[in-house]
């Protein structure tokens, strides 16, 4: 299996060939002999003749290595019949173990079992809209198999028809499987069976979360922005075999007009802009209620270990370093669900419709206005009352856009997505309207306070000032100080200080060459220094 891998992975080679395959061939053909040893020893070892499920499992595990020896052969007809007893089987032992083992087979059929059965019914021309469960009934070798009859003898709804809109997932849960598929008042046909299940996946994970949420309103949000994590999951899968299929098909020669390929094209963009809903939803979520836009102190835990002197512990505040942490937060959190807006507008046949892409410039306009408010209130902790107003008169004018774009639709059970009720903007405007009349108090009251402060100020006569620019006119009445004042003055400006060793003045004997080899610097003659008389 690490050398079918290696070679699946290696795009510059088309497919397994050669000794390579042959020795890959062997290798399988080998494990599966030594899989049907082991299937004869459980069963001489259990004397009563009943099928245990240890004896299921090596079963399964025997057919799944017999389907990749004859998926390799090209016998795609008994790859699908082993591959179905494979499925039939792990499903059976996933039922009977119950939810602690269903990740184990889960992954055991997503990785390996269903990808190798959408192959060989590929290659044997069936139909793509054909289900997994509708081929698992087709090809399944229920006449003389006493494996398979075990496990219909334990789970009779295995083989149930796939026709009637229904299939059981690993758990044993019953999920609608959909047949068509909504967007924008346009209703396609789902064409890739795969795409079906995911999509059933993605409905059975949003009813669980509305349950969750429903239940759990009073919990902490980042406990409710987690839950979101098993509907992001399926949602993705559900994206990712719905570009799978499209590929398949452009690698076919299918045409873009082809009702196919554009109910794929359709199918796309709604999967895709599901998968945004939810992601924005879930940042909406941890940013608080309504969206952020309220921010209150949050209360400091406290040592529940009582104080040396016996006195009870005083409720301290929350300090300004937490707020700001808190508040670069939210403003990540708004930044993401910007660029999730922005991706939708490059999803197929969304920049065709005006109508949405103005929706989508509302949505986008009310968490730009969120972000400024966040930042303005940063810039509130730390005293700076402009900077704050003109932020905030900037989220006023977005604010004010989102109000013509909010939906009357509520969101689905209440669940936080993309949609904007017009409670929720009106919220947010009605609050910026408010906090922008206080802070122009408060930046007029600043400016009074420094106007009159600079009227009891007299600066410095204009002689004094020339290299500053007067932006009110020049005051012809403080051009000089008259009467003049007696004030100190330096003897020697500094320049002359520097060249003093440079300059000839009157007076001074002039510099010599013989003087300044001499080390005699300027002129000036050098001190003679006492000779040492000589010890006697």
């Amino acid at each position: 299996m690490h050398m079918k891998s290696t070679h699946a992975a290696d795009t510059s080679t088309k497919g397994i060939k050669g000794s390579t395959k042959r020795h890959v061939v062997s290798r399988f053909h080998k494990a599966n002999v030594f899989a049907g040893h082991l299937v004869k020893l459980l069963q001489e070892m259990n004397k009563d003749g009943a099928l245990t499920q240890p004896l299921l499992e090596a079963r399964a595990y025997e057919q799944s290595l017999q389907g990749a020896l004859r998926f390799e052969k090209g016998n795609w007809e008994k790859c699908l019949q082993s591959y179905a007893e494979t499925r039939l089987l792990y499903i059976a032992l996933a039922q009977s173990r119950g939810p602690k083992q269903d990740e184990v087979f889960k992954d055991l059929l997503s990785n390996s079992v269903d990808p190798s059965i959408r192959d060989a019914a590929y290659q044997m021309k069936l139909p793509r809209t054909m289900s997994i469960e509708t081929i698992v009934q087709r090809y399944v070798p229920s006449d003389n198999d006493s494996f398979v009859a075990e496990a219909l003898r334990l789970h009779p709804q295995l083989l149930q028809e796939s026709g009637t809109a229904g299939r059981k997932n690993m758990a044993g849960d019953l999920a609608d499987v959909p047949q068509t598929i909504t967007w924008r008042s346009r209703t396609v046909k789902l064409e890739d069976a795969t795409t079906a299940e995911a999509l059933a996946s993605v409905a059975a994970a949003e009813t669980k979360l509305k349950s969750f949420l429903a239940a759990n309103q009073d919990s902490d949000r980042r406990a409710l922005a987690a839950a979101y994590d098993d509907v992001l999951l399926p949602s993705q899968d559900a994206v990712d075999t719905t570009k799978t299929a499209i590929d398949e098909l452009t690698a076919e020669g299918v045409p873009q007009g082809d009702p196919r390929m554009q109910a794929l094209q359709i199918t796309r963009t709604a999967v895709n802009y599901n998968l945004v809903e939810w992601r924005v939803g879930r940042n909406r979520v941890l940013c608080g209620d309504q969206d952020g836009a309220k921010f209150e102190s949050e209360p400091i835990k406290q040592s529940k270990k009582p104080r040396a002197d016996g006195k009870p512990r005083e409720e301290q505040e929350e300090s300004n370093g937490r707020k700001l942490t808190r508040l670069k937060e939210r403003v990540v959190l708004y930044d993401s669900t910007i660029q999730s807006v922005d991706s939708v507008k490059e999803f197929p046949g969304v920049a065709a419709d005006q109508a949405f892409m103005r929706e989508l410039d509302g949505k986008k306009a009310y968490f730009s206005s969120l972000r400024c408010l966040a930042i303005a209130r940063s810039h509130m902790l730390h005293g700076k009352n402009r900077n704050a107003l003109a932020l905030l008169s900037r989220a006023l004018d977005l604010s004010s856009q989102t109000l013509s774009s909010s939906s009357d639709e509520p969101a689905a059970g209440g669940v936080p997505k993309l949609n904007l009720r017009p409670v929720e903007t009106k919220f947010l405007n009605d609050l910026l309207e408010r906090s922008v009349l206080q802070h122009r108090a408060l930046v007029e009251l600043e400016n009074l306070t420094s106007a009159k402060s600079q009227s009891n100020f007299k600066p410095p006569p204009m002689i004094q000032r020339l290299d500053e620019y007067p932006p009110d006119g020049v005051d012809l009445t403080n051009l000089v100080t008259y009467p003049p004042k007696l004030q100190p003055v330096p003897v020697k400006p500094i320049f002359l200080d520097v060249a003093w060793n440079y300059i000839d003045y009157p007076g001074r004997p002039k510099r010599g060459t013989a003087t300044a080899a001499d080390g005699n610097i300027g002129g000036a003659e050098p001190k003679q220094e006492p000779k040492k008389e000589a010890k006697k």
